[in-house]
This record gives C-alpha cells, sequence and structure tokens, in this order.
C-alpha cells in the first residue's frame, strides 16, 4: 500500500501541483499581511513616530504641488501679477477692519447705557417696573388664564417662605458656570469670590490709538481683595505679516496684561502653602517646611504669561496664551452682549441646536442614499450584507 500512495504522488497530475503551489503561496502571502498589519498596529501606537509623521505632514502643508513649476515662464510672469494683487487687497481689507473696530465703538456707546441698567437691575440698584418685566412666552409655552393664576399663587407662597432677595444673585457667577470655557478655569474657592462680581464691561480703545480693548471686572467691596476693578487689556493688530501677507485673516490679538489684585492677607487663591518634612543626613533631626506655590485658580487670567521682545515663547506658555486669547475674545464677543441668555441657558441650548442640525443634516444624507439603493433596479441587498462574524477583520 505504501508503494501505491507513493506511486499516486510521484505520478500526481503536474496540474495539481500547480494548484498546492498557489495554495502555499497564498498562505504565505496572508502570513504576510497579518504581519505587515500587526507592525503597522505597533507603529501606530508609537508616540515618536506618530509626532515624526505628524511634522512631515505639516511640512508637507503648503507645499507646491509641482504645478507651478511646469508652467511657462511668461505664464509663471503674470501669476506673480496676481500675488501682487493679492497683497494690495489684503491690506484693502485691514483697513476695512480697522473701520468696523471704528464702528464697534461707536455702537459700544449706545449698548452701553442698556448694559448699565442691565447691572443696576443685577445688583438691585434699580427695580424694574410692571411694564419691564413683562415677558411674551412662545406660543407652546402659553398657559391658560386658570394655570396662569395657580402659578402666580404657587411662585407667591414661594415668595413668602424665601427671604426676599436683592437684585439676581450670583447672576455672573452662574453665566461662568454655565459655559464650558469659563466652568473649566473656575475652582471650588474661586466660587465664594464671584458672588462679588457685579458687572463685566469691555472699554475699546481711543480714536486713533493702536486697537485694542479692556475687560473690566467690577466688584462689590469684599474680604478677598481691596480692588473695585480687575483689568485684562488684549492689544490687537490689523494689518498684513510683510513676510506672509497672505495669511491675514482680520484682526488678530497679539499680546495681553493683565493687573495686579491686592490680595488681603491669607485669602489670595492664586497661590498654596504646603508643607514639607526634611530629615538631615547626619544627624537624622526632622524639621518641617513652609513652601508656597502657585494653585490653579480662575484669578490666573490676570497674570498671564509675558511676551519677551523677541517674541518668542515656549510650548506651555504659547498654549496658555492661545487659550487667553480665546476667552478673552468670547468673553467680548459673546458673553458680555448676551449675558442674560448664559445666565438662563438660552443661548447654551442655541449653540447645542446648531449642532444637532448638522448631525440631522448627515442623516438626511444617509436617507437619501438608502433611498436612492433602493429604487436602483440593480440594487442587490444580499451584496451589502455584512459578513458573518467570523469573516471580519479584527
Amino acid at each position: 500500500m505504501a508503494d501505491i500512495d507513493n506511486k499516486d504522488q510521484t505520478e500526481m497530475d503536474p496540474a495539481d501541483m500547480e494548484d498546492v503551489e498557489d495554495v502555499e503561496e497564498e498562505e504565505t502571502g496572508e502570513d504576510e499581511n497579518s504581519k505587515a498589519r500587526q507592525l503597522t498596529v505597533q507603529m501606530m501606537q508609537n508616540p515618536q513616530i506618530l509626532a515624526a509623521l505628524q511634522e512631515r505632514l505639516d511640512g508637507l502643508n503648503g507645499s507646491p504641488s509641482g504645478y507651478m513649476e511646469s508652467l511657462p515662464k511668461v505664464v509663471k510672469r503674470r501669476v506673480n501679477a496676481l500675488k501682487n494683487l493679492q497683497v494690495k487687497c489684503a491690506h484693502i481689507e485691514a483697513k476695512f477692519y480697522e473701520e468696523v473696530h471704528e464702528l464697534e465703538r461707536k455702537y459700544a456707546a449706545l449698548y452701553q447705557p442698556l448694559f448699565d441698567k442691565r447691572s443696576e437691575i443685577v445688583t438691585a440698584a434699580y427695580e424694574p417696573t410692571d411694564e419691564e418685566c413683562e415677558w411674551k412666552a412662545d406660543e407652546e409655552e402659553e398657559l391658560t388664564d386658570e394655570m396662569k393664576e395657580k402659578a402666580k399663587l404657587e411662585e407667591e407662597k414661594k415668595d413668602e417662605e424665601k427671604e426676599d432677595p436683592k437684585g439676581i444673585p450670583e447672576f455672573w457667577l452662574t453665566v461662568f458656570k454655565n459655559v464650558d470655557l469659563l466652568s473649566d478655569m473656575l475652582q471650588e474657592h474661586d466660587e465664594p469670590i464671584l458672588k462679588h462680581l457685579q458687572d463685566i464691561k469691555v472699554k475699546f480703545s481711543d480714536p486713533g490709538q493702536p486697537m485694542s480693548f479692556t475687560l473690566e471686572f467690577h466688584f462689590e467691596p469684599n474680604e478677598f481683595f481691596t480692588n473695585t476693578v480687575l483689568t485684562k487689556t488684549y492689544k490687537m493688530r490689523s494689518e498684513p505679516d510683510e513676510n506672509d501677507p497672505f495669511s491675514f485673516d482680520g484682526p488678530e490679538i497679539i499680546s495681553c496684561t493683565g493687573c495686579t489684585i491686592d490680595w488681603t492677607k491669607g485669602k489670595n487663591v492664586t497661590l498654596k502653602t504646603i508643607k514639607k518634612k526634611q530629615k538631615h543626613k547626619g544627624r537624622g533631626t526632622v524639621r518641617t517646611v513652609t513652601k508656597t506655590i502657585p494653585n490653579d485658580s480662575f484669578f490666573n487670567f490676570f497674570t498671564p504669561p509675558e511676551v519677551p521682545e523677541n517674541g518668542e515663547l515656549d510650548e506651555d506658555s504659547e498654549a496658555v496664551l492661545a487659550a487667553d486669547f480665546e476667552i478673552g475674545h468670547f468673553i467680548r464677543e459673546r458673553i458680555v452682549p448676551r449675558a442674560v441668555l448664559y445666565f438662563t441657558g438660552e443661548a447654551i441650548e442655541d449653540d447645542d441646536d446648531d449642532y444637532d442640525e448638522e448631525g440631522e443634516e448627515a442623516d438626511d444624507e444617509e436617507g437619501e442614499e438608502e433611498a436612492d439603493e433602493e429604487n436602483d433596479p440593480d440594487y442587490d441587498p444580499k451584496k451589502d450584507a455584512a459578513p458573518p462574524a467570523e469573516c471580519r477583520q479584527q
């Protein structure tokens, strides 16, 4: 039997032998692909390799595609003329933003009386009239006369049980806590101080002066510091960079300066005291050393990193300043003009609605794609069916 088997093997059809070789080659190929995938996964988990790849990609960003080099010399010459026109456009755009800044200054003076009245209501310096307090609810929120009367009685009952509050307590603290960008800065020890915040104002630079704006945080007398106003000034630039004029995209904040907070002794929340025990190497005696170190606090906002004359900062300082600029711009553009809507949460709901709409649009697009597939006479749903679990790639 063994001889017969050997004979069968030696007399195997050459075509069959080719099939065997093909199977072996396929198996070898699959092994190599599997190893390659494993190696790729290992490489992508290495932070140094990822950083190197990102640096390489950043270097490619904005690099010429080679098309310009292929153009005839006379065409390149005309393209250079277009670039010069673009630089002139950038300078006109800079002038446009300067005039926008002048308009902002003009209308800030018109807004200010309304903001001042808002502050008076918040701080109980002014009690609004019944007419000023009337607010027409949305149609879906309108109540019947009976329900309105019932709600009014319940409110009166609650008011009787509670002590009559003055103004709108913790108005600005509530605004800060409702906005993620600001609440991330708040620490528990900041909250008692921010309960004394009465108003935030925006002051623009005077006509003819370099473009800037100042945020003024007005506090009532308190036990934490003697300042009545804390300030943060942001200097801006609205002109194209001579070395990179095409990067101009409107005014940009170039630096900011805070102010000195005159803390009451023992109330400085930007610092904390720690005690460490140290043992003498020779004598073996133990002593306690007290050290003062920086502490996380919203009030660090008023001591931003200083920008050196050469403009060079380390990565940490750059990140802090970038976040600082974003916060300053957000307070000026959104918080101060729409404070009541951030207090009630309506402004935040509007922001959420914007994201929801984007999601709905995406869902609609997917629905359209599914409808197109169903209406396609050649569409075969079996081809799109998910493979069995054992066939899916891990």
